[in-house]
């Protein structure tokens, strides 16, 4: 019996860019010089370099200098972890942390 495996289609930063946004923007961020945002205020930021999407997200909700920690974006499967990880973090904040 052989082992053949499949193997995941090649990650494409552009086409994978174009996803995130599409998805930043269904959560209700809006996009602005390449920051998104709820209420003017900065909450993730993400950009196609080379083969990975370096992409971020605030700490906390802030209208000062927001705090970021970035990620990596290496795969599809990084990208759906992104989402769901803001997802989680928009209902957790309330509108008193912005």
């Amino acid at each position: 019996m052989s082992e053949d495996f499949f193997a995941p289609p090649p990650f494409k930063p552009e086409e994978a860019l174009a996803g995130l946004k599409r998805s930043l923007r269904d959560m209700g961020l809006s996009e602005r010089a390449g920051v998104f945002e709820r209420r003017s205020v900065a909450i993730a930021k993400a950009v196609a370099d080379g083969a990975v999407l370096q992409a971020a997200v605030v700490k906390r909700p802030s209208r000062s200098s927001p705090e970021w920690q970035s990620k990596p974006l290496k795969s599809a499967a990084d990208v759906r972890d992104f989402v769901a990880d803001l997802k989680r973090k928009l209902a957790g904040w309330s509108d008193r942390d912005e």
